[in-house]
């Protein structure tokens, strides 16, 4: 019997391959072409602009709060005492006779910059934990695990007011005792992350070619994991800021007569049985709407995984 032998045409495998080829040349260009404001805007959608609106709103309220104004936030009138809203006093006066709009809105700075300390000393907690654990491993490993599981067993409400019995209530107290209870849930994911990229080629390249190991993460390693601390930051930033209006609505944070979201809404409260439920549902409102632009924000640019919080 003869054996036939069947040619194959070479010309075939190369035309798929160049197929192929420029159909992930084209993606790439796509997704290159889309980038900035573009990019942001098709990551976010129609309700994510509109948070992100709120968000700067909110920042440029803090900023401005000595232009925009209306009325001193700490002085008040016996007389005007409880007035409803007027073309004067939009949001009415409190129970010393403050304008409550005022208040709220030179209330925007604490209400920032104490979620602000929380998620900056978070971020750099938690980056130093992981990255350290992730380039060292074995024991040093193990053991930053062991301290952040500890951590772990403790909410983050109970380190604040632990802190705050121990230093007196103060915002930069509570503030840093919160950053300590946040390090455990973002040192986790930036952990797993950075991980993934510790066992990557390129960086056995770079310590073949004697780089030492601390350029490695700083120049290679953060930058490739700057999006989970961005992300984690954005959405940790509501839950600080919920917990600090906690806080301060027990007493234990801003303390009076400092104009603060959450300890207006304490203050409120009695006035509230009485009918004049301004002061607490426009403070609340303001945390509400707040807290809801940067959680979405935040989950729609890197998901809720990004900051550790998985419940």
């Amino acid at each position: 019997m003869t054996r036939q032998k069947t040619t194959r045409d070479p010309g075939t495998n190369t035309t798929a391959q160049d197929t192929v080829s420029v159909q992930l040349l084209r993606k790439h260009r796509t997704d290159a072409s889309i980038s900035g404001w573009p990019l942001l805007r098709k990551r976010l959608g129609p309700v994510g602009l509109v948070s992100l609106a709120i968000i700067v709103v909110v920042v440029l309220m803090a900023v401005l709060a000595p232009v925009i104004a209306p009325f001193d936030p700490y002085e008040g009138a016996v007389t005007g005492r409880h007035e409803m809203s007027s073309l004067t006093h939009l949001f009415g006066t409190d129970q010393s006779g403050r304008d409550i709009l005022s208040r709220i809105i030179w209330g925007a700075r604490t209400s920032l910059v104490g979620p602000l300390i929380v998620i900056v000393v978070t971020a750099v907690l938690a980056t130093t934990l992981a990255l350290t654990a992730v380039w060292f491993g074995g024991k040093v490993d193990a053991i930053i695990s062991r301290v952040l599981d500890v951590l772990f067993a403790f909410p983050n409400m109970l380190l604040a007011i632990l802190a705050v019995a121990i230093f007196g209530p103060s915002l930069i107290t509570a503030s840093i005792a919160l950053a300590i209870g946040f390090t455990p849930y973002s040192a986790r994911v930036i952990r797993s992350v950075a991980l993934r990229e510790r066992n990557l080629p390129y960086v056995a390249s770079a310590q073949l070619q004697g780089i030492s190991g601390f350029l490695i993460t700083v120049r290679h390693i953060l930058p490739n994991v700057r999006t989970q601390i961005l992300t984690g930051m954005t959405i940790n930033f509501g839950y600080a800021m919920i917990e600090l209006a906690a806080l301060s609505f027990l007493g234990l944070g801003v303390q009076p007569p400092t104009p603060d979201w959450g300890l207006m809404v304490s203050n409120g409260q009695a006035s509230l049985q009485q009918g004049y439920w301004e002061q607490s549902v426009f403070a609340g409102l303001a945390i509400v709407i707040t807290v809801a632009a940067f959680g979405y924000v935040g989950e729609q640019l890197g998901g809720r995984r990004a900051a550790g919080r998985t419940r």
